[in-house]
């Protein structure tokens, strides 16, 4: 029963770690541009296979094909705003079906082109295990629990304590103020949405390596991402940290102790639940409904 215990609480903390690092970059390009990127799943998909190719087509060590790879989606990232997004700036309905069409193009893409095997896989940037309190844990995961708690605390430092951290919150605050003081709202938008794809980066070159790169794997991205994002407060940063803990230790506790087929149901029950009890999240600061009416 020890055992069963300490395991939950390591395995836990592993996957609100694992749901951290999936949906940060989903709620900081929201967050700083407020824009709802659902693209983010196709990005995620798409930087594990351009990881896969720089390692296995081209002969880059891992390291150096994560380096890589983190930087391209980036890249691409700024690309998606200026030839996807600017277009429709403002109009959100747009953005949305945009985006989701952008990410939809991209899982669908790797399918007919027959990306479908049990082939493609990652190496560990760690590897090796450690025992902890006689539970035995893989240093991916060790690794991936270190980078869901700096990531975070490294994002809010940026965002608090630099120039450009500060004029990309004072654009998300007030886009009209920003306007006024000089600060460019293109060049604010292109930005986030060049973090965001580089964290949904970071995300797959880290988790991807425990499995195998799935086709479907763009989707369930997406959907961890907006049940995290939506329980926490699409805008709060702290309440993604929240949701990601919350959802985590639950999907855990879930598979232990009632039965790991019902554990996916907890991310749909998540997004219900808040929905339909604290639309604008836990920690969101977003107006509720019988304040805008």
């Amino acid at each position: 029963m020890k055992v069963l215990i300490v395991s939950t609480l390591v395995y836990g903390l592993v996957q609100s770690a694992t749901l951290m690092l999936t949906a940060l970059g989903f709620s900081l390009t929201f967050g700083l541009s407020g824009v709802a990127n659902f693209a983010h799943g196709g990005l995620y998909l798409l930087s594990g296979f351009l990881a896969w190719g720089l390692v296995n087509r081209l002969g880059f060590t891992f390291p150096l094909a994560a380096a890589a790879t983190v930087l391209l989606v980036a890249l691409l990232g700024a690309a998606v705003y200026r030839l996807v997004l600017r277009p429709v700036r403002g109009i959100v309905l747009s953005e949305v079906i945009s985006t989701f069409a952008l990410g939809v193009a991209l899982v669908e893409g790797f399918r007919w082109r027959g990306f479908t095997t049990y082939d493609f896989s990652l190496p560990p940037l760690w590897p090796g295990e450690v025992e902890i309190a006689g539970v035995s844990l893989d240093m991916q995961r060790l690794g991936i629990v270190g980078a869901g708690l700096v990531l975070p605390l490294a994002l809010w430092a940026f965002t608090h304590h630099t120039r450009v951290g500060l004029a990309l919150r004072g654009m998300a605050q007030d886009e009209s103020t920003a306007l006024a003081m000089g600060i460019d709202s293109d060049w604010a938008a292109t930005l986030s949405l060049s973090l965001g794809a580089a964290l949904s980066a970071v995300a797959a070159v880290l988790l991807l390596p425990l499995g195998i790169i799935s086709i479907n794997t763009g989707y369930e991205v997406l959907l961890v991402a907006l049940a995290v994002t939506v329980l926490g407060g699409l805008e709060s940063t702290a309440g993604m940290m929240l949701g990601s803990l919350l959802i985590g230790f639950a999907v855990v506790i879930t598979g232990n102790f009632v039965g790991p087929h019902l554990s996916e149901v907890v991310y749909l029950g998540a997004l219900v639940l808040v929905l339909g009890l604290k639309p604008s999240g836990l920690l969101g600061r977003s107006k509720e409904i019988e304040e805008r009416v």
